[in-house]
C-alpha cells in the first residue's frame, strides 16, 4: 500500500472524463479511437505514477493513460483496487505509433524498469494491485511478449535472478483510473515517487523481435540509477 502521504485527498477525486482530457505532456487525447497506424496495449510494473512516465517518454508513443486492468468489477475506483477485493491491477494503456515505434521496444522497457519475479509487490509496495502484467491486444502482441519473457527469463536465470512472475493475457478491459492519477508525475504539487526496482538485466534480441528505436535512445534511461525514471525531465525523447 502506498504510504498516507501519498494518497490524494477526497476533495481531489474526481471521475475520469474520457471526453475532454488530454495528455498533460504530449497534449493528445487519452481517450481517441486508434487509427490504422497505431496500436494499443496495457502494462503493468508496480506504481503505475512512475511507469507511465517511462512509456510516455519514448519516441513514437502517442499517448498513455492510468487505469486498472485484469480484475472483476467493472470501473473499479482507486481505493476498491487498493483494497485488493476487485483483482485489477495498477496498469498504463499505451497507444504507438507503428512507424516509429515496435512492440518489441516497448517491451524492452517493460522488462528493464521493474523487477518482473516479485510476485505481488513491486519494491515497498505490496499487494497483487502491484503485480507485474501484459495486457495484449493482438495474436502478435501475444507471441511477442511470450517470447521476450522467455529470452528475459534466461537472462535472469544467468544473473541468479528468480522466476518471472508476470502475468500475459490478451483482451483484458481497461477502466481509467481517476483524472488527479493521469501523468501524475508532471503536474505541480506531485510528489515524485516510483516503486520500482529494476533488476539492471537488459533484453537484447529475441525470436520475432523487430526493434525501431535507435540503441541510443536507451541511454535515457539507467537502471542502476535509484528512481530513474522520476529523476529524468518529463519530456518525450528525441530522435
Amino acid at each position: 500500500m502506498l504510504p498516507s502521504w501519498l494518497t490524494p485527498k477526497a476533495s481531489n477525486q474526481e471521475p475520469f472524463n474520457s471526453t475532454t482530457e488530454r495528455h498533460a505532456v504530449l497534449g493528445t487525447e487519452l481517450h481517441a479511437q486508434l487509427t490504422t497506424d497505431q496500436e494499443a496495449a496495457i502494462f503493468a510494473c508496480g506504481c503505475f505514477w512512475g511507469a507511465e512516465k517511462g512509456f510516455w517518454r519514448l519516441p513514437g508513443v502517442v499517448t498513455t493513460a492510468v487505469g486498472y486492468a485484469g480484475g472483476q468489477k467493472d470501473q473499479p475506483t482507486y481505493q476498491e483496487v487498493c483494497s485488493g477485493r476487485t483483482g485489477h491491477t495498477e496498469v498504463v494503456r499505451v497507444v504507438w505509433n507503428k512507424t516509429t515505434i515496435d512492440f518489441s521496444d516497448l517491451l524492452k522497457l517493460f522488462w528493464e524498469c521493474h523487477d518482473p519475479t516479485q510476485g505481488d509487490r513491486q519494491g515497498n509496495d505490496r499487494g497483487s494491485q502491484y503485480r507485474s502484467a501484459i495486457y495484449t491486444t493482438t495474436t502478435q502482441q501475444m507471441e511477442l511478449a511470450q517470447a521476450s519473457r522467455d529470452s528475459f527469463q534466461q537472462l535472469l536465470s544467468q544473473q541468479g535472478l528468480g522466476l518471472i512472475t508476470t502475468e500475459i493475457k490478451a483482451d483484458q478491459p481497461f477502466h481509467y483510473a481517476e483524472s488527479y492519477h493521469q501523468q501524475y508525475l508532471a503536474k505541480p504539487g506531485s510528489r515524485p515517487y516510483c516503486s520500482a526496482m529494476p533488476t539492471q538485466v537488459s533484453l537484447g534480441t529475441f525470436y520475432g523481435a523487430n526493434y525501431k528505436l535507435p540503441w541510443s535512445i536507451w541511454d535515457n534511461y539507467d537502471w542502476s540509477v535509484q528512481h530513474c525514471v522520476i529523476r529524468s525531465n518529463n519530456a518525450a525523447i528525441k530522435l
